[in-house]
C-alpha cells in the first residue's frame, strides 16, 4: 500500500470539508478505516495521546456513515501494510513514512474508493476539547510562574516568559476530555537533580503546605488572561498531518508559544472562566493539576 500523507485543516479550526476517499482498510474488531486525501478530523496521536479523537460523520453519495473513532495510521517506506496506533514503530513525522488520518466506522461502507466524501466533525465536542487543550497550555505557563522560586539552579529549559519550564521538565502525562485537562508531574530524584525542591526552606513551606497559596496564585493568573481575551492561533508550516505546529497566544505579558498538534480556541474570551485544582498524590511523588474551562 502506498498512500500520500493526509492533509489536515483542523489547525485552523475547520469542522467540515470535502475530499476523495483514497483507501478503505479493515481493522481488528470488525471496524473499517476510511482514508481521504484531506480531512478536518483530528486523530488520536499515537506518540502523545493527550487529546481524544474527533467524532462525526462521513457522507458519501447521500449515505451518512458515523465516525466512531479517529486514529493515526502509517505506511512504511517499503509501501507495506497499514499500521495503526501502538503498532507504528516510529515517532510521528518520520519523513520516510506516510502518515494517515483514519476515520473509523463500525459499519461496512461498501465500495467508496474514488468517491467524494463530505466530512463533518461533531463541532460541540471539538469546541469542548479545544477549550480543555488551550486551558492545559495556560495552566502550564501559570504553574511555571508560580513554582519559579522553588528552583535552586537554572534547569536549562525556560518557557516563553523565561520561567523554568516545570511543565515540560516534570511532565508524566497530560490527558484532556470535554470537561477538563489533567496534567500529572513527577516530583522525583531526576527533577530534584535539575534543581527543583518540594521541601521546606527558609524562603517557603513544603510544597504540600504551599498548595492552597499556589493554587490561588495560578487561578488569579488564569482569570487575568481570560479577562484579557487574548487571541490564539496555530502557526502551521504546511498542511500535512506531520507538520510541526505551534500554539501561539498573545497574552498581556507577551507572546507565548508551545509546540502542539492539537486543536484550540481562537481567543480566550470564548471562556467565561478557567480554574485549576492542584493536589499531591498520596505518596507525594506526583503533583496533579485538573484544569476546568467554563465556556462563555
Amino acid at each position: 500500500m502506498t498512500l500520500p500523507t493526509t492533509h489536515v485543516s483542523f489547525p485552523a479550526g475547520a469542522v467540515t470539508g470535502e475530499s476523495t476517499v483514497i483507501a478503505v482498510q479493515r481493522l481488528d474488531g470488525g471496524r473499517v478505516a476510511v482514508v481521504t486525501g484531506a480531512t478536518p478530523f483530528h486523530p488520536l496521536d499515537h506518540t502523545w495521546p493527550d487529546q481524544p479523537a474527533d467524532l462525526g460523520v462521513l457522507t458519501v453519495d447521500g449515505r451518512e456513515l458515523a465516525v466512531v473513532d479517529c486514529l493515526t495510521g502509517a505506511v512504511g517506506p517499503d509501501g507495506g501494510d497499514l499500521l495503526v496506533g501502538a503498532d507504528i514503530p516510529v515517532r510521528r513525522g518520520d519523513e520516510e513514512w506516510s502518515w494517515l488520518v483514519l476515520h473509523v466506522l463500525d459499519t461496512d461502507p461498501g465500495d467508496i474508493v474514488g468517491r467524494t466524501a463530505t466530512l463533518t466533525v461533531d463541532a460541540g465536542r471539538r469546541a469542548a476539547l479545544s477549550a480543555s487543550h488551550s486551558g492545559c497550555h495556560l495552566l502550564a505557563l501559570a504553574l511555571n510562574e508560580a513554582l519559579a522560586p522553588r528552583w535552586r539552579k537554572d534547569p536549562g529549559r525556560a518557557d516563553a516568559f523565561g520561567h523554568p519550564d516545570f511543565d515540560s521538565l516534570a511532565m508524566a502525562s497530560s490527558v484532556m476530555d470535554t470537561e477538563a485537562s489533567t496534567d500529572t508531574y513527577r516530583l522525583g530524584k531526576s527533577l530534584k537533580k535539575k534543581g527543583f525542591t518540594a521541601d521546606a526552606t527558609e524562603e517557603f513551606p513544603a510544597l504540600a503546605d504551599a498548595l492552597p497559596a499556589l493554587t490561588e496564585a495560578v487561578n488569579q493568573r488564569l482569570a487575568a488572561w481570560v479577562a484579557a481575551d487574548a487571541p490564539v492561533r496555530i502557526d502551521v508550516p504546511g498542511p500535512e498531518l506531520t507538520a510541526r505546529r505551534q500554539w501561539h497566544c498573545e497574552l498581556p505579558e507577551g507572546a507565548a508559544q508551545i509546540f502542539c498538534g492539537g486543536t484550540h480556541l481562537h481567543h480566550l474570551g470564548e471562556l467565561a472562566e478557567l480554574r485549576t485544582e492542584l493536589r499531591l498524590s498520596e505518596d507525594g511523588s506526583e503533583l496533579v493539576a485538573v484544569t476546568r474551562p467554563k465556556r462563555a
